[in-house]
Parts: structure tokens; C-alpha cells; sequence
């Protein structure tokens, strides 16, 4: 009887020990997030216009397709080539051709010599005149400021409180100390779960941090530079496509490509989970081919879930690069995969 109350002790201390071991390394990842954040929070304003550069990109363009103006037109904003709607906000002669006013046509700015000009994009149709493609306006293009973005009150987003401004810093500098910890976060993890390994299985630790940093530092870089840009380029589309001008809450937009970059960032984890669960024998190159088409489902619903529009083609660019993980981890495991052996069993080799 004495020998099983001992076992149960042995048990219950064992299991208090894992519950401060856990405790612990919460109130580590804490510290190490509060201070992320403090030095975040000093550069939170650089940080907000990083993070907003995507959709004022997108609100700057669908400014530039939906362009009207007479007079004068910043060469900034228009560039060589490139084709926009032209509104007369008075009666015009094109070419000796009378143009009412308010009406609206397709153009483009083209170089000749020194002169930077707006000509017709296409053949035009006025009353029973045909202007052929080319034909200047009677419009000056100046060059103008080539800042870019914040200073045009248009491509701002907008807040709804007085409090709205600082609530946004502090959950930039937030977000921002949450992703420069990633590191420290996994060792946390990798600490917590380390007892558990045998002592040769914990020589992963620097390939496994250095693995998830740089996937992790991938997926939030293919969310802001690719994903995202071209979910906010269909979303926008719908408000061009209607006429609206789109006013973006800046909490709800930082919301949202937080959520992005972090889910992305988490699921560009697949390579390290796969060579972390391959090191130690839990999972091998044949259990993955044979139940790939199950990660294939997981894998689109996840893409789904993540995906800010309800289109195909925006699920399948978050879908993509996650099948090809998932195929990269195949490998991985064929290459870095080992049955799970003991200290005695790696001693005697």
C-alpha cells in the first residue's frame, strides 16, 4: 500500500512541477512581449504607416482610375501609359470638337520631347465627329509632388472616437512586440516541452527557432506583400465599380491585416512542424503522402477562414503557397526524418 501512495505522490509532484514549469514560462513570454512593446510603442506612428501602405496603394489607384479633373493634373499621379477616367468639369474643344460638360473619357499621358501630355486612349465619338486615338486636350500636365500616400487627405483612414488614434497605437505596438518576440515565444514553447525529449532530441532547438523565425517572417511578408494587396484590390473593386468613395476605418483595416499576417505567419509553421514531429520519429514521409488529400480539405478550409473576401481566386492565393508547404514538409521529413531512438540507443551507435 505504502509503495502505491508513493507512486501517487511521485505523480502529483510530478504533475505540480509541470503546472510551474508552464507557469513559468507564461510569466517569461509576459515580461518579453511587455518589453517588445515597449520599444514598439516608441516607433508605433513608423510601424501604422508601414502597416497601411498595401491599402492606401489600392485607395491611391482606385483614385487614379476614377480621376477627375480639369486644369491642371499632377504628373505624380498619372503615369506614362497608364490610362484613367478624365471628367470636363466645363465645356471644352477638343480639337475644335465641343465637349459638354461632365463628360467622361478615357485617357492616358504620354512623352513627347519635353512635353508631358493627356490624349484619348481610344477613338472617341462626338456627335458625328470621330477624334482618333492620341488627340491631345487642351490640358496642361505639370509636375507636380511626388509624396507619396498620407499627405493626400484621401488616402487617409479615418477614425470614429477621440480615443480612436491612441487605442490604434497601442494595439500596433502591440501586434508589432507580439512579432518581434515570435523567437523569444517559441523558446518559451520549446522550454516548456524540452523535458519531455530525450537529450539528444533537444540539440534542435537553434535549426528549430531559426526555422520557425524565418517561416514565420515569410508567411507575414507573403500576407502583406502579395495576399494582401490583392484581397484589398477585389474589395476595393466592388466600391469603384459602383461609384463609392470608400472610407476605411483604420481599426477594422489593422484588425484585418493583423489577422492576416499573424495566420499566415502561423501556418507558414507547416516546414518546422513537420521537421520537428520527422527529427523525433513522430511522423513519416509515407503517413503524409497517404493522408495528404485530408491536409488538402484542412488546408482550404484554413484558407477560407483566413481569406477576407468570399472569391475563389483570393482563397486559392492563401491556398497555394500552403499546399506548397505542406509538399516542402514531405521532403523536409524524407531528408531530416529518423525513427525516435533513446540517449542508450544513440550511445551505442
Amino acid at each position: 500500500m505504502s509503495t502505491v501512495i508513493e507512486q501517487d505522490d511521485n505523480l502529483q509532484m510530478s504533475f505540480l512541477d509541470h503546472l510551474d514549469e508552464l507557469r513559468r514560462r507564461l510569466i517569461n513570454s509576459v515580461v518579453i512581449v511587455a518589453i517588445a512593446f515597449s520599444i514598439c510603442f516608441a516607433f508605433s506612428d513608423y510601424i501604422y504607416r508601414f502597416l497601411a501602405v498595401p491599402v492606401v496603394q489600392q485607395l491611391q489607384k482606385e483614385r487614379r482610375t476614377q480621376q477627375a479633373a480639369s486644369g491642371n493634373i499632377d504628373i505624380a499621379r498619372v503615369k506614362e501609359g497608364e490610362t484613367v477616367q478624365y471628367t470636363f468639369t466645363q465645356e471644352t474643344a477638343v480639337n475644335e470638337v465641343k465637349v459638354p460638360l461632365g463628360t467622361t473619357i478615357s485617357v492616358k499621358r504620354i512623352t513627347k520631347g519635353k512635353e508631358s501630355l493627356l490624349v484619348l486612349a481610344s477613338p472617341w465619338s462626338v456627335g458625328k465627329t470621330i477624334l482618333p486615338a492620341e488627340t491631345p486636350l487642351n490640358t496642361i500636365v505639370t509636375e507636380g509632388s511626388s509624396r507619396l500616400f498620407f499627405d493626400d487627405e484621401n488616402n487617409r483612414l479615418v477614425l470614429r472616437g477621440v480615443t480612436s488614434a491612441f487605442m490604434i497605437y497601442i494595439r500596433v505596438a502591440l501586434y508589432s512586440g507580439i512579432a518581434l518576440a515570435v523567437p523569444f515565444l517559441f523558446y518559451q514553447i520549446w522550454a516548456f516541452i524540452s523535458p519531455g525529449l530525450y537529450k539528444h532530441e533537444k540539440k534542435y532547438i537553434f535549426p528549430v527557432l531559426l526555422m520557425a523565425t524565418v517561416f514565420f517572417s515569410l508567411g507575414a511578408g507573403f500576407a502583406y506583400k502579395v495576399a494582401f494587396p490583392a484581397a484589398c484590390d477585389y474589395l476595393l473593386g466592388w466600391a469603384e465599380q459602383g461609384g463609392f468613395r470608400t472610407l476605411l476605418d483604420a481599426e477594422d483595416y489593422l484588425d484585418l491585416i493583423i489577422m492576416i499576417m499573424i495566420g499566415l505567419g502561423i501556418v507558414f509553421q507547416i516546414p518546422t512542424i513537420a521537421f520537428v514531429l520527422g527529427r523525433i520519429g513522430l511522423v513519416t514521409p509515407g503517413l503524409m503522402i497517404r493522408v495528404w488529400r485530408y491536409a488538402v480539405v484542412a488546408i482550404a478550409i484554413i484558407a477560407a477562414v483566413l481569406t477576407p473576401t468570399p472569391d475563389a481566386f483570393n482563397m486559392m492565393m492563401f491556398a497555394a503557397p500552403m499546399f506548397g508547404l505542406y509538399f516542402l514538409s514531405i521532403g523536409i521529413v524524407w531528408v531530416f526524418g529518423k525513427p525516435r531512438r533513446t540517449d542508450a540507443e544513440v550511445d551505442n551507435e
